[in-house]
């Protein structure tokens, strides 16, 4: 009887080895014949895998080994570059820092294919073990994550092994709130002219990068009318002007007796119309550290405060202007393009708030419509004109 002739095969190639287990392999969509990534104990099992692997190809789903065998070092040199041009400068040196502070030294020479969840587990315990902060940490792992997330947009990888890490947790802290009349005395108690630095810090809610960077042109004494538009910024040492954080320009109305004052000062200043409002004593642009042990932190102590940072000022700034005038005004004053922002990391409740809401409680349970003292503005979420709290 003849021997049946066994089925020849439409996809790939099977062969024995001579362990005795099967090696697959396939043509790739460019006809080039590449091995599985594993060998099968039986021809059947390397023959399921075959099939699964046409249909992945079928299907547009496949991806070069080859592509996978990039190491991290490589692609995040790429990808880095590649993304530079949108970022902040900034933001570009303190991704260059991790990459190369704390990507490439754990993970630069792994190929991209060869990271596991596992690995980047272990990754972060590493860090957390060394010492490194929780903020850190969190850090490295996102852009990490980002590296990863671009190798998978470009085909080099399947997915991404930046998922289901746990990572540690920041520690909750929440701003130093402080009244009208609290700010109102750190301002005075601070030498000129930077008195009105940090009065346009607790009263504007600028950013101390946006208060920097002020100069004579974005002061329109007239309209009492302040334009800001740009930030500086200090990476690695270097100080570079650049946009806001949120990249939007905004126009913000400023109080009467501020924009008096800054009137003042302007006659006085020397320079044009880019001329800096507020320099050091070389007439060179103010570092933040410099700065506030110089001028900021005495003039804190003078007004009777402690434990008090210029970021307070302007989430004070941001709780009074949403108790008072909405969420929306505070997102706009203090240049957040979503309120979400503002609420989660900005506006708190305003000590006293909780007792006259149940006092107020008392006439509706009564069915009464409270008028006297009833707060106003609620309706005033356009263009932000309102909002200034109090005369400085």
């Amino acid at each position: 009887m003849a021997r049946k002739r066994k089925a020849r095969r439409s996809f790939g190639r099977v062969r024995k080895l001579p362990s005795g287990r099967y090696q697959a392999r396939y043509p790739g969509p460019d006809g080039l014949l590449r091995p599985a990534d594993r060998t099968f104990a039986t021809s059947t099992d390397a023959d399921l895998w075959l099939a699964k692997k046409r249909v992945e190809i079928e299907d547009g789903r496949w991806i070069d080994p080859a592509e996978g065998a990039t190491t991290v070092r490589d692609w995040s040199a790429r990808w880095l570059a590649a993304v530079a041009p949108q970022l902040k400068h900034k933001t570009q040196a303190t991704y260059r820092s991790l990459i190369n502070s704390r990507i490439n030294p754990a993970l630069g020479e792994r190929e991209l294919a060869s990271l596991r969840p596992i690995t980047v587990t272990e990754w972060v315990a590493d860090m957390k073990g060394a010492g490194l902060s929780s903020s850190r940490i969190r850090q490295a792992y996102r852009v990490l994550s980002q590296i990863m997330a671009s190798a998978v947009d470009n085909d080099l990888i399947a997915q991404t092994p930046c998922r289901g890490v746990r990572l540690p947790r920041m520690p909750q802290t929440e701003p130093h709130i402080l009244t009208q009349v609290e700010a109102s005395r750190i301002v005075r108690s601070a030498e000129k002219p930077h008195d009105l630095l940090i009065a346009l810090l607790a009263f504007a809610g600028l950013r101390v990068g946006e208060a920097f960077a002020l100069r004579r042109m974005d002061v329109d004494v007239a309209s009492c009318l302040l334009v800001v538009d740009e930030n500086l910024a200090e990476a690695n040492g270097t100080l570079v002007f650049d946009t806001p954080k949120s990249h939007q320009k905004r126009v913000l109305t400023l109080a009467p007796s501020l924009v008096k004052r800054l009137g003042a000062y302007l006659e006085s200043l020397p320079g044009g119309d880019e001329a800096l409002l507020f320099t050091n004593r070389s007439g060179r642009p103010l570092r933040y550290n410099q700065w506030r042990k110089a001028h900021f932190d005495p003039a804190v102590s003078a007004a009777g405060l402690t434990d008090v940072t210029p970021h307070d000022l302007r989430a004070s700034h941001g709780t009074w202007v949403a108790d008072r005038y909405g969420v929306m005004t505070a997102a706009h004053r203090l240049g957040h393009s979503n309120a979400s922002v503002t609420t989660r990391h900005y506006a708190r409740p305003v000590a006293g708030r909780d007792a006259e809401v149940a006092t107020a409680s008392d006439a509706w349970l009564e069915g009464h419509t409270e008028t006297d003292g009833a707060r106003t503005g609620h309706g005033d979420d356009g263009d932000g004109s309102a909002g200034i709290p109090a005369r400085v």
